[in-house]
């Protein structure tokens, strides 16, 4: 395997392995093993943990960029949109029942370890809130798109976390149809309007 793609490839597995087992418990050995390279050609890609924690950052932002592109895209309307955000609780729900949420889940551990990259992974949640606002601001909502944004960031995040929890998917639907009933409300109170 060449160098690039030796790269994204501990990338990957460094990602998924954070999530999965958390930062703090993910080892140089760890990732080296799934990767299946010695830890010496490991090291040539990686001089720190960190050095991998910011290329499973920036990995996430630019997901996480293609996918609000991608949902813009595929739906023409704001409220469509907010549709799709609420969805990804349904469509990554294995995921988030087993392991919480990616974002989440990094979030709250880097700020226990007061590590350094903490706002890096915060940003994630920036991009979310911005694209939410965007979408609450072309329903109408130009004065309180940033609340109504971190709201429904916030309402999800619980659902994900007692998911996580209770592991009990009824629950998850139940709660994304009141999401989208209060999107309803939000958007009934002014004309939607189409970006």
């Amino acid at each position: 395997m060449r160098g690039p793609e030796t790269r994204t490839e501990i990338i990957g597995a460094a990602d998924r392995l954070f999530y999965e087992r958390g930062f703090e418990h993910t080892s140089f050995a760890d990732i080296a093993e799934a990767v299946t390279i010695a830890r010496g050609n490991f090291y040539y890609h990686f001089k720190s943990k960190d050095e991998i924690l910011s290329a499973v950052i920036a990995r996430r932002v630019a997901h996480t960029t293609a996918l609000l592109e991608r949902w813009a895209r595929d739906n023409p309307t704001p409220r469509g949109r907010l549709s799709a955000f609420v969805g990804m609780l349904e469509v990554n729900g294995d995921a988030i029942m087993r392991y919480g949420c990616p974002v989440g889940t990094l979030t709250i551990e880097l700020s226990k370890l007061l590590h350094g990259s903490r706002d890096q992974v915060v940003g994630l949640f920036d991009l979310f809130r911005d694209w939410l606002a965007e979408q609450f601001r072309a329903l109408g909502r130009d004065a309180d798109a940033q609340a109504l944004a971190l709201h429904l960031l916030m309402r999800s995040q619980g659902v994900a976390t007692l998911y996580t929890a209770y592991r009990d998917r009824d629950f998850v639907i139940r709660e994304m149809a009141m999401m989208e009933s209060w999107i309803d409300e939000v958007a009934g109170t002014q004309p939607a309007a189409t970006i």
